[in-house]
């Protein structure tokens, strides 16, 4: 069964993802500009954030299903099911899904009016909290990828 890449690994590759994902968003936001004759980048916000989190969907979820992201790619981690083979398109939607649990708590209180800073705040504890609760996990894998029925594993294409 391949190894569990380590905490630091998993969140260096979640590090790098972030930086990948402001060409995403760039590129999505620009289109939704584009479509809905937005002159603000405030402009029809709840609109905006639904049509991001769909764009982040079929993101995750086409890269998931084949493998790995880019990111994942770069660090050598792949997505495989509990089996340790490919996931489906609806699989890696629900694991999709699941990660949101990683920005919950601050968004809630985001909604809720706490200010930026807290929120921000609450963001750093709160990921360093649920990256530490996977030690818990008896193959050390985030509770979300438990729920999936997905795992990260190390993966090497044995290129030098």
């Amino acid at each position: 069964m391949p190894q569990t890449p380590s905490i630091t690994r998993r969140m260096a590759c979640w590090l790098y993802e972030g930086l990948l994902m402001f060409g995403v968003v760039f590129i999505a936001s620009y289109l939704f500009d584009t479509l809905s004759q937005s002159r603000h980048a405030l402009d029809n916000r709840g609109l905006r954030m639904a049509f991001l989190f769909i764009v982040f969907g079929i993101y995750f979820a086409w890269f998931w299903a084949k493998g790995q992201t880019l990111a994942q790619k770069t660090w050598h981690i792949r997505v495989v099911g509990a089996t340790g083979k490919a996931i489906s398109q609806p699989r890696a939607l629900l694991r999709y899904v699941l990660c949101w649990v990683w920005f919950l708590p601050p968004l809630a209180a985001y909604s809720f009016g706490v200010p930026a800073v807290e929120v921000l705040v609450l963001l750093g504890g709160w990921v360093a909290t649920w990256a530490i609760l996977s030690r818990f996990h008896p193959t050390r894998q985030f509770w979300h990828d438990a729920w999936a029925g997905t795992r990260l594993v190390h993966f090497d294409s044995g290129k030098k």
